[in-house]
């Protein structure tokens, strides 16, 4: 850094460090306040992970009812609701309208543009930003701040000081680091004394415990890592003894299980493993049957059939179903059939520990809420702000994560506006 020559001082009234969706959302509602943005990435362009969460369908927001949508945010909930009551799913979908983008609820509820693309949306937004007077500085890491108190990042040319009125950090949490979010932000903002939770992966997946050690058996994973588990159910007892139980889907891998289903029980079952050091569910291969309809199908004299062809033929278990029955059952409750009746509906699979922060959708921890004021301005460092996901929240997939970044966005121009009034 030192190596570097320093670039001439830029001024503007507010420098936004992140070009995600809060920082983006941040910069458009200060620019409609006449304020001069400049936003700062380090990457070469705006919006990268904005664009992989559109990669398969981009998911905007959920329509349910808000009440069941803010609790979506677990501990969080509470301290997001009046931001998601000015700023959320429907101010989003009106937003998005206003790009010239329309949306439709898909079946599950999810909100989706009606091409079911990001790029189209991002291209009109950065557009109209710029059109708004925003400019946008790529390639510039932020390094935190000089012996003067300016803002100093690292481009390719050299350092560039800043001078500003007031900054917004929506730098994101530690997921995905390759797009932006590596979490480096940390070490500056806790040399600086601002109090934050240690970022841990959410939406993630989990390496499994073994019937005979840590991991799928070999056999196991070489068939069928990648397999889909279609129409299961997952059962979860929580700390209150109350059941957490849903349907849907999930996909094997190589070291153990990911996918929908396993990121919406991610948060506590990634606790518990904190807690306890494992963590089990159950899982019910055939949700829509009856316990005693399992039973007597299980039970059904077979003849000269093998085990297999009678699960397959009676109960239609076959593929990545079956074989999970012979990779977590002993060979004495295959055989018994009041056992393994009882597991093809509450399977017991235990996990080890969550997959890396890296391979994680997104990120729980950051910057506690304790740490900020209701303008989401830094109490340790006045006239620094944060939005998005470096805060101190998680949520499920559904739209939750993308929502609440805006509306933290939203709510920390908010904070800056009345931060600079007096001023002005």
């Amino acid at each position: 850094m030192t190596d570097l020559p320093t670039l001439p001082v830029l001024d503007c009234d507010v420098a936004i460090v992140g070009a995600g969706p809060a920082g983006l959302m941040a910069a458009e509602q200060l620019t409609g306040q006449g304020l001069q943005v400049c936003v700062f990435d380090g990457k070469a362009s705006a919006g990268r992970k904005f664009l992989l969460a559109g990669k398969g369908g981009m998911n905007l927001t959920h329509s349910e009812v808000f009440d069941d949508f803010a609790q979506r945010y677990g501990h969080a909930a509470t301290t997001l609701t009046p931001m998601l009551r000015t700023w959320g799913a429907e101010q989003l979908r009106a937003w998005a309208q206003g790009l010239g983008i329309a949306t439709f609820v898909g079946s599950s509820g999810r909100v989706f543009p009606s091409d079911m693309k990001a790029a189209p949306l991002l291209r009109a937004w950065l557009a109209r930003l710029r059109a708004q007077g925003v400019r946008l500085l790529m390639r510039h890491r932020w390094q935190g701040w000089d012996d003067q108190g300016r803002l100093c990042l690292q481009t390719p040319q050299g350092l560039q000081p800043v001078q500003v009125r007031a900054t917004l950090l929506a730098l994101g949490g530690g997921s995905w680091p390759q797009l932006g979010s590596d979490g480096a932000w940390q070490a500056l903002l806790q040399a600086r004394g601002v109090d934050i939770a240690a970022l841990q992966p959410a939406n993630c997946g989990f390496d499994v415990q073994g019937r005979t050690g840590t991991g799928w058996s070999t056999h196991f994973q070489e068939r069928f890592a990648g397999a889909p588990l279609k129409n299961v159910a997952i059962t979860w007892t929580q700390a209150d003894g109350s059941l957490w139980q849903r349907q849907g889907e999930f996909v094997v891998t190589a070291s153990g299980v990911e996918g929908s289903l396993v990121y919406a029980a991610s948060a506590v079952l990634r606790d518990a493993i904190a807690l306890q050091g494992q963590a089990q569910f159950m899982l019910n291969l055939l949700p829509a049957w009856a316990p005693d309809k399992v039973l007597a199908a299980v039970q059904h004299p077979r003849g000269a059939r093998s085990l297999s062809n009678h699960l397959k033929s009676r109960l239609g278990l076959d593929g990545v179903k079956l074989a999970l029955l012979y990779e977590l059952l002993t060979k004495e409750q295959m055989q018994d059939s009041a056992t393994l009746a009882h597991a093809i509906q509450a399977l017991p699979v235990a996990l080890s520990r969550p997959r890396p922060l890296a391979e994680a959708i997104s990120s729980a921890g950051g910057v506690r809420w304790m740490a900020l004021d209701d303008g989401l301005m830094l109490r340790a460092l006045p006239g620094v702000f944060c939005a998005g996901e470096m805060i101190d929240w998680e949520a499920p997939t559904g739209g939750y994560l993308l929502t609440a970044c805006f509306a933290t966005g939203v709510r920390a121009a908010q904070g800056i506006a009345a931060h600079l009034a007096p001023r002005a």
